[in-house]
């Protein structure tokens, strides 16, 4: 179970046509979580996606599935999936209509996103009995996930026994962070007996980015130093210096950093024995709070940036409290990742709101104009799916917009390993 180590991946797919190949080179990519299994299938010799879909809301009474094929119009079907079995099942059935079956021989592995890897997984890894059980034995630092992973994994073995099946774990980008970053100053012996250390999330995102920003600015990764904003509903950042991840925010959970959609970030660990004591809540009463019922959605009751700054432009005083925390958080790390770096070439915002929302990226570096960082308010404005840079031509450092794919990112680790086996 030794992890392997594997060739950078290519960052571009070519516009030349397919070629012919005696190897299979096909990847599909598995995002099962508690409810759904996010999907799509890739040619890796053109990273050509052949198909995407989603099966939603998996053991309620009705359960949604959506396919779109490469050039083809979106099926739906709205009916009662019970189990991750009868959606893997479901999928297959819809590839196969496409003429792309799970039993077909250009079909060269399963890529499985794992979101714990714990410290061991630094690698992407061929699934075998050793592997789930490290999975499951990290269950308890990710209740909400691993399960979820491992059930998506056992379904799609069962369905094809005989296939490469591969983990690439979120975790994995971060297990490079120094001892210094990844260390919480308690007790030793009991944060190893209990596992208690930062060990990040939204890795497979981050090394994409990092590496694309690199390519943005006509440099080898190893000669660039790069924060990484994620910012979706779940948000972190990474300080990445030459190729490696050296800081994240994210921590033994994907609770702690900054602002997020529905999480708190960073609070006073004091905050829940208080709440314990004065508030009378039980543990997974505050855990629901800090998780589900905080961030964007606890300070306004939105979680959705669009209308946030919908209410912001309209005078709503509890939205713009919301924005103003969040961008005060984002500044933080923002600063405190220029000090670990010492040198930054460039600042990349990624993920939905990352991408998306100007205004979020233009009040992340107003004022920051003396570390070198700056926007050009037009460049900013232009929507865009290509990875661009917003930042003037003076500024000593380059301002990027880099739309992450983390399902690319993992077809590509996938097939790397499996083609090197």
């Amino acid at each position: 179970m030794t992890p392997v180590s594997l060739p950078s991946p290519a960052t571009a797919p070519s516009d030349e046509p397919r070629p012919a190949s005696a190897s299979p080179a096909r990847v599909l990519v598995l995002n099962s979580g508690s409810s759904s299994v996010k999907y799509q299938l890739l040619d890796m010799r053109d990273h050509a996606r052949l198909a995407v879909g989603l099966v939603e809301r998996i053991g309620e009474e009705t359960s949604r599935l959506k396919h779109t094929p490469a050039g083809g119009e979106a099926r739906e079907q709205n009916r009662p999936i019970a189990d991750h079995k009868v959606a893997l099942e479901a999928v297959a059935e819809e590839l196969a209509q496409d003429g792309l079956g799970l039993d077909s021989p250009e079909l060269a592995a399963i890529g499985h996103r794992v979101v714990h890897g714990g410290l061991f997984f630094s690698q992407p890894t061929v699934i075998d009995d050793a592997v789930l059980t490290e999975i499951e034995r990290l269950i308890p630092v990710a209740p909400l996930h691993n399960p979820a992973n491992l059930t998506g994994i056992r379904t799609a073995q069962a369905l094809r026994p005989d296939l490469p099946q591969v983990a690439v774990f979120d975790t994995a980008f971060h297990t490079t962070m120094p001892e210094s970053a990844a260390r919480y100053a308690i007790d030793v012996k009991t944060a190893d007996e209990h596992r208690i250390r930062r060990y990040g999330f939204h890795g497979t995102s981050h090394a994409y980015v990092s590496r694309k920003t690199a390519e943005l600015l006509g440099k080898e990764p190893e000669e660039v130093n790069v924060i990484v904003l994620h910012l979706g509903n779940g948000a972190s950042a990474s300080a990445v210096r030459g190729g490696v991840c050296v800081e994240t925010s994210m921590g033994l959970t994907p609770l702690e950093g900054l602002v997020m959609g529905t999480r708190s970030g960073d609070v006073d660990p004091a905050v829940i024995f208080h709440l314990m004591r004065v508030g009378n809540m039980s543990a997974d009463e505050i855990d629901v709070l800090l998780n589900k019922k905080s961030g964007l959605i606890g300070l306004c009751g939105d979680n959705d940036m669009r209308e946030i700054r919908r209410r912001v432009d309209e005078g709503d005083q509890e939205a713009q409290l919301a924005f103003d925390i969040y961008i005060h958080r984002l500044k933080k790390y923002l600063g405190s990742y220029y000090a670990v770096l010492g040198r930054v070439d460039a600042v990349a915002f990624t993920a939905g709101v990352g991408e998306n929302a100007a205004p979020v990226r233009e009040a992340a570096v107003a004022g920051l104009e003396e570390l070198g960082l700056a926007v050009d308010g037009e460049l900013n404005s232009v929507r865009s799916d290509e990875a661009r840079i917003i930042s003037p031509e003076y500024a000593r450092v380059a301002v990027a917009v880099v739309p992450t794919d983390e399902e690319l990112e993992i077809a590509q680790q996938t097939y790397a390993l499996v083609r090197n086996e």
